[in-house]
């Protein structure tokens, strides 16, 4: 009787899920494995709500953004019963192996789930915000990038046309990559993370410095994460009780702060959900094809409560706990890269 591999995808979607499913399946498939998919993340799991692939499935589904299995922020360890419906349902549909993609939620929850019950999963590093320690890089987060530093190029121009100050609010909750290397490769003139404190006096200071020397327009980008004064959360939080970001407004609040310091006149753009969305990269439809081909290999081979990993140009297994350990944070000296560019 052939064995069959789960598949799920968590947390916020991101370009490149796709991909990570299709190649999982072409893998299995190859080797004589059924595929599942569990609808809509562990909540799929929860509910017992599946849907059967196969390689006609997953036909012309590389260049597709989202996920064609759906997702959600469920986490069942917050649920009552939650962890044994998801063991049930595990066994009702007779799995052999799951594979979790996601980022340190859905990766925690995996983890947790192997080390605390023995459930065989495999997982799968995504997250635009390029945050999981294991992994030099994520998938979701080279396409992030690149539509951020879009955005900021064609910003640049209207900036230049009106002599304004232009802020740019990219997504970064607790790690400010997205903003660091957008910043750099489009040119910003100040770039402020959640890893670094914020002083208004600072930003408007380094400002007045540029437009000293005659350049009469600034591009400030700032991550959604970023501490600032005057800024309340709104107190909502999600099943991981992670503070929900949607309307925090950093991206206003400093360009309010810079307006009233500096006078000169500023506009602010929140990218927000478009970084998420469209068609995935080529370099991020490479990577999570590869990490899908990793993710299939070690679910055949037994070798659970691990992770596909990019470690240079390779792709190795790491443990789900180291993984999930930590987050992985911009370090001073790639912030400086950035700074040698301020003002």
């Amino acid at each position: 009787m052939a064995k069959t591999v789960g598949m799920l995808t968590g947390g916020g979607d991101c370009p490149g899920l796709n991909a990570v499913i299709r190649a999982v399946v072409r893998s299995s498939d190859e080797a004589g494995w059924d595929s599942v998919a569990v609808l809509e993340g562990w909540r799929g799991l929860v509910e017992g709500r599946f849907q059967d692939l196969g390689v006609q499935e997953v036909s012309g589904i590389l260049p597709r953004g989202g996920t064609i299995i759906g997702t959600s922020r469920t986490n069942p360890f917050k649920l009552d019963g939650g962890v044994e419906k998801v063991l049930q349902s595990f066994r009702d549909r007779e799995l052999d192996a799951l594979v979790a993609i996601g980022g340190e939620d859905t990766l925690g929850v995996a983890s947790r789930l192997f080390t605390e019950y023995g459930l065989p999963v495999v997982g799968v590093p995504k997250t635009i915000d390029n945050d999981l320690s294991g992994t030099d890089y994520t998938f979701g987060f080279d396409t992030a990038v690149t539509i951020a530093t879009e955005a900021i190029d064609r910003l640049h121009t209207t900036a230049e046309s009106h002599n304004r100050v232009m802020v740019v609010e990219v997504m970064g909750r607790h790690a400010g990559w997205i903003a660091v290397m957008s910043g750099i490769a489009g040119g910003a003139d100040v770039i402020l993370i959640p890893e670094q404190p914020v002083d208004f006096d600072e930003v408007a200071e380094s400002i007045r410095k540029r437009h000293a020397r005659g350049k009469n327009f600034s591009i400030v980008v700032i991550s959604e994460g970023c501490e600032l004064p005057g800024v309340q959360d709104s107190g909502e939080v999600d099943q991981f009780g992670h503070v929900i970001l949607g309307n925090r407004g950093v991206g206003e609040v400093l360009g309010r702060e810079i307006e009233q310091r500096t006078g000169f006149e500023t506009r602010v753009t929140v990218l927000g959900h478009v970084q998420r969305g469209g068609s995935p990269t080529p370099r991020d439809r490479v990577l999570a094809t590869r990490f899908g081909l990793k993710a299939a290999e070690l679910t055949r081979a037994g070798e659970f409560g691990t992770m596909a990993a990019l470690r240079g140009d390779d792709i190795v297994a790491v443990p789900l706990a180291e993984a999930t350990a930590e987050l992985k944070t911009v370090p001073p000296e790639w912030y400086a890269v950035a700074q040698a560019f301020f003002g």
